[in-house]
Formats: C-alpha cells, structure tokens, sequence
C-alpha cells in the first residue's frame, strides 16, 4: 500500500516518513493507477448506497496547504454527489463552543448509505487546540480517549471510518504558500495566519505525531499520505479507501441480490394480477 496505514500502539515518527516518495512510480503510471481505482471506488460508493448498510467517513487533516481541497476534488471526482457530503470544520462558533467539543461533529456523521468527508475534523481539538493552549492541558489530553470511544461507537454502528495526514515536508509548504502569492485564481486563499502557523511547525508536529500514534485503532485506523506529490497523495487515499472498503462488498451484494429478488417478485405479482384483471 501507498499510504502508510499506522498499527494501533505504534509510536509514529513522521520524519521517518517520506513525504515526497512516490512508491517506485512514475506519474504517469501513478495516474494510470489511480484511474482504475477511482473507477473501482464509484462502483464502491453505488454499493454502499444501494445497501444502505454502512457509512463511510473519510477524515482529511494536514497542515496548510497540505492538499485537503484537492484531494476532495480528485477522489470524489467520479462519486455521485447525490451520496455525498463535505463538512469543513472552521474555529468553532458560540454555539459550537457552548457544548461538548465532539457536539458539532456527532451531527454531521454520514447516515448509512452516504459517504461523508471531514476536511479538517474534531481532531483540531487535540492540534491546534494544544498548539495555542486554548484549553488546559488535561482537557485536551483527555480528549484523546474521548475521541477513540467516539469513533468506536461509529464503527459499531456501521460507520467505516477512514483517517488520512496529508504529510507534506515544511519546504514544500513554502513553496505552495510563495505560489499561492502569485497565483490570482487562488489569491482568496491568502493569509497571513498561514505564515504565523508555519512558526509553530515543531509543535504541530508533535501534536499530530501523538494524536496518530494514540487514536489508530483497528476500527479507525490512521493513514499518513505522503503529499508533496499530489499524484501520489491522490494515489495513496484512494487506495487505502479501495482497500477498507473492499471486505463488505460480498455482503452489499448479497443485500442487492435480495433487494432485486423482492422487486422481481413483487413486479410479477404485479404483472400477475394486472392480467386477472383484463
């Protein structure tokens, strides 16, 4: 696999990952790959829907510029957006900030059947959150354990979770940000806030390096997408969700199979009755 997909208890060490590897391939073979994926990935997404049985979630994080946006655009590209959902996770508002921190996100989960992308999650709760010392520290650390029950609480009750770091290297990241400057189709993107956060890179870092080793779980396990080559990070996330999902389909089938059956005899009844009638 592509992605780098982390066993629960593992200590993660992101610089031990390399974010602008490219798996042996060349882009062009890389893309060649990725559209027979994503091709598989939208018969995928008919299945779930049909079935009705399961959700998906895919959770997208990374520093900025990391490519969240662009990877919702390229592996959602062949989806049917009527089966799909992007929630953006912003600082929170009075309200959100008013409940539990998990409230705002509980909400938005995909019900069965859809597939929903967090770009950006309730794990801000344990990076930026602990970065700036928005909260005390044991209420973030507590929130590592809270999230874990929260995800497996979803899985048990048919949601696949997917968890994706879009690891991109602090050099590339200043390249996107200098060219995000000259670009004015992107120019609305521009903040000195971006430039204020690379500041802080060591300590996102270690946050995110703590959130990914302490909530990969069997049930929702973490991935870390090297994404400095953004043919390789759509590659990677596409896979790992081709991979999670490919265990369920013989029982998606086996339900559209009994669906269709239903249908079939409930047409001949139909038919049946129609001609009693003439």
């Amino acid at each position: 696999m592509h992605a780098h997909k982390v066993a629960p208890g593992v200590h993660v060490r992101l610089r031990d990952i390399a974010p602008d590897a490219n798996g042996g391939l060349t882009k062009e073979a890389g893309r060649a790959r990725f559209a027979e994926l994503n091709a598989e990935l939208d018969v995928m997404q008919e299945e779930l829907y049909a079935a009705g049985t399961h959700a998906l979630l895919l959770i997208l994080q990374g520093m900025d510029t990391a490519g969240k946006d662009g990877a919702i655009r390229n592996v959602m590209l062949n989806l049917n957006p009527q089966g799909c959902r992007v929630e953006s996770f912003k600082v929170p508002t009075e309200e959100e900030l008013a409940h539990d921190f998990l409230w705002r996100v509980h909400k938005v989960v995909p019900r069965r059947g859809m597939v929903g992308v967090f770009n950006r999650s309730h794990y801000e709760d344990v990076l930026v959150v602990r970065v700036h010392a928005l909260v005390p520290e044991p209420v973030w650390r507590a929130r590592y354990e809270q999230i874990n029950a929260f995800e497996r609480l979803l899985a048990e009750t048919g949601t696949i979770i997917v968890k994706c770091f879009l690891h991109i290297s602090k050099e590339e990241q200043e390249q996107r940000l200098l060219a995000r400057e000259q670009d004015v189709t992107k120019a609305w993107k521009l903040s000195a806030g971006d430039w204020r956060e690379r500041e802080r890179w060591s300590d996102y870092m270690a946050a995110y390096e703590e959130a990914l080793t302490r909530c990969s779980t069997d049930h929702a396990p973490w991935y870390i997408i090297p994404a400095n080559r953004k043919w390789y990070r759509d590659l990677a996330i596409s896979e790992a969700l081709v991979e999670t999902l490919r265990p369920y389909r013989d029982d998606w089938r086996r339900a559209l199979d009994a669906m269709s059956r239903a249908r079939r005899a409930e047409l001949e009844a139909f038919r049946a009755e129609q001609r009693r009638v003439q």
